[in-house]
């Protein structure tokens, strides 16, 4: 495995990812990352800016559905989809239980957690329970009034009743082209999975859905964290994710969505520059890269830089609620002005954005 340079803009690229490689003049890739927790809970600091024994902080899926609000009421506007699902109720604790993700499955036939009654039950019966609960929660809505949490539970059987029949259309991909499909690598069993979870990400960015975030790699053999066997574990894992994404972004582009959409590819935190045993890498929080695309985010870019052995970041260094500030300005929202009464945050929760990423 080694490194080439790709596109008009000659960034380096690894051989493990030739689709990506292929679509490397559509990415800014910011390699001066870092963040302070050295475990696993640095994806908790990754999407909310906080470290997981910090106070609670709203992700950043949760920030954007308390700022935006909705474009399409008959889904979720915040989708957590993916092996390691990340849907974190903290955001209920702060901005209320409205703005938590909603976790979804690719299953037409089964993609919600309750999503079909028990026992079969006509449209017309389903619609009997829910006037009647409607009815009660009303009531329970006039007695509690200032609750967030009836109000809540209130719009959510509503949503949950749209979701069942518009979510199991946007997951069942028979309008879809075969050109499609194989793009996205359908056909492939090693990418299948992925491929059919990106696939759906177009289909409700299509749709009006704000924010949505696909977590790939359980835990032990399927995970990206490789303390060993770095070698067989990245071959076998790029396989699975690679084509999807160039797919993705490709897909995006052809259909005028890529200007409007932010595509995101990011992690926890890095590895480290030195082996960990004989084939492995260790957790490192000082130096690590993300990439970004669309949105009206640079194309063909490189911001920052590591020391010579990648050990830390020291050129335009970025912690990562940086990152969180540039989606929120691309999505024309500041952090500052997203405040909850009687909630004060940190500067550092808010970051400050990538200005010379963005066009």
């Amino acid at each position: 495995m080694g490194f080439k340079k790709h596109g008009k803009s000659g960034i380096e690229v690894s051989d493990w990812f030739p689709h990506t490689a292929r679509n490397i003049d559509k990415i800014s890739i910011v390699r001066s990352m870092w963040t302070t927790d050295s475990n696993h809970g640095a994806q908790t600091q990754f999407h909310t800016g906080r470290h997981m024994l910090d106070p609670v902080q709203p992700t950043l899926g949760g920030w954007v559905h308390y700022g935006l609000g909705s474009l399409n009421d008959n889904l979720p506007q915040f989708i957590s989809i993916g092996t390691r699902e990340y849907w974190n109720k903290k955001d209920g604790q702060y901005l209320g239980p409205a703005h938590d993700a909603v976790p979804l499955r690719i299953d037409p036939s089964n993609p919600l957690a309750f999503g079909r009654p028990e026992r079969p039950l006509s449209r017309e019966a389903q619609s009997i329970g829910f006037d009647l609960v409607e009815q009660l929660n009303g009531l329970t809505g006039v007695e509690y009034p200032n609750d967030p949490a009836t109000a809540a539970r209130i719009a959510s059987y509503e949503l949950a009743f749209k979701m069942q029949r518009s979510v199991p259309e946007v997951v069942d991909f028979a309008d879809e082209t075969e050109e499609t499909k194989n793009l996205y690598g359908l056909d492939l069993p090693h990418c299948k999975d992925f491929g059919m979870q990106l696939l759906a990400a177009r289909r409700f960015v299509e749709r009006g859905v704000r924010f949505i975030q696909i977590q790939h790699g359980g835990g032990g053999a399927g995970a990206w964290d490789a303390h060993g066997g770095l070698k067989a574990n990245h071959e076998k894992l790029s396989l699975q994710v690679d084509q999807p994404i160039g797919a993705l972004l490709e897909d995006l582009d052809r259909r005028g969505l890529l200007d409007e959409t932010i595509v995101i590819f990011a992690t926890e935190f890095g590895r480290t520059p030195g082996s960990q045993g004989s084939d492995g890498r260790d957790h490192h929080p000082f130096a690590f890269s993300v990439w970004m695309a669309g949105g009206g985010i640079k194309a063909g870019h490189v911001h920052g830089g590591t020391d010579e052995l990648g050990f830390h970041a020291v050129e335009h260094r970025h912690y990562v609620t940086d990152i969180h500030a540039t989606i929120l300005k691309q999505l024309g929202l500041d952090s500052h002005k997203l405040d909850v009464p009687g909630r004060k945050r940190l500067a550092i929760d808010h970051g400050t954005p990538i200005d010379d990423i963005i066009a």
